[in-house]
């Protein structure tokens, strides 16, 4: 399906991203373009890519396909980097959990090459990071949302999907604004507030005693606070607006918590607890049907 395939940094999402297309049989190379040598040398070692460069003339030279797998704040830079070594055929992607920043980055360099650059976002992750991180089978049955550009011929965007099919993603689409809007929501929040409370308890001057006692309950809240805390500084600042909006939303209910447990309002503090637990359930249950596996037509299992 494609040719040679060119992935600009080679940690949990583009290791994953190459280890899917490996596993599918789909593409014939894969070259790792990467500013850690020791990476680059993982990488290889780990079979995740086929050949190592560190610079875009000889990586770029007869590619299908590139996926910026960067913290998003580099977006502009790898760009500009590659830009006089793209070719015409090649198509340029992205893995960034930001879009309206990566667009206008993208913008602002490749200019009336624009068209070959289609921004997408895998909606997949890992608190773990690096090029052991990668597993081929990270995007199996998760989104990947794409933001198409005006300007993204139709074929383009076509092949930047089937190459996240071909990883057992599930494509969807959105335009960048909606994109951003969303995941301030339902990601860009959640990684703020967990990254806050070990932040807050670590600072405590009993935090080994504290630590000591935490459990599943603080394990599991608090996973996301693993992540690489580069790329979600970067994530932060680029979609600050709308998390700014998500934040202050957030800062109202916790407040109205506040004011029902300061006046010891037990049915009220309930009512939050059921409205959520009933959102949740059902959350999970659409999530649970989602990935459920498709029925194998030839055991009928």
């Amino acid at each position: 399906m494609f040719a040679r395939v060119v992935i600009v940094g080679v940690g949990l999402i583009g290791g994953s991203f190459a280890l899917g297309l490996k596993a599918a049989g789909a593409v014939g190379t894969i070259v790792g373009l990467e500013r850690s040598p020791e990476a680059l040398a993982r990488a290889l070692e780990l079979g995740l890519i086929d050949e190592a460069c560190t610079s875009p003339e000889g990586a770029l030279r007869g590619a299908d396909l590139v996926l910026l797998a960067a913290p998003v704040a580099q977006t502009g830079a790898i760009l500009q980097s590659l830009l006089p070594w793209l070719e015409a055929q090649t198509i340029v992607t992205d893995a960034g959990s930001t879009k309206s920043d990566v667009v206008a980055a993208a913008r602002a360099v490749m200019k009336e090459r624009i068209d070959q650059f289609v921004p997408g976002h895998p909606i997949a992750g890992r608190e773990s990071n690096g090029p052991d991180a990668a597993i081929p089978d990270l995007y199996r049955g998760k989104k990947a949302v794409l933001t198409p550009l005006p300007e993204n011929p139709a074929a383009l965007v076509d092949r930047v999907a089937q190459a996240w099919r071909l990883c057992g993603a599930v494509i969807h689409r959105l335009s960048p604004q909606e994109h951003d809007r969303v995941f301030a929501a339902v990601s860009h929040l959640p990684h703020l507030l967990a990254y806050a409370l070990v932040d807050d308890i670590a600072n405590k001057p009993h935090a080994d005693l504290l630590f000591q006692y935490a459990a599943s309950g603080f394990r599991d809240f608090t996973r996301i606070a693993g992540s690489s805390p580069e790329m979600w500084r970067d994530i932060s600042l680029a979609n600050r607006d709308a998390l700014l909006g998500e934040l202050d939303a957030y800062l109202a209910q916790l407040t109205l918590v506040r004011t029902r447990l300061a006046a010891s309002d037990g049915a009220g503090l309930e009512a939050i607890y059921a409205n959520a637990q009933r959102a949740r359930r059902a959350w999970t249950d659409a999530i649970e049907a989602f990935e459920k596996p498709s029925p194998d037509p030839e055991s009928g299992k």
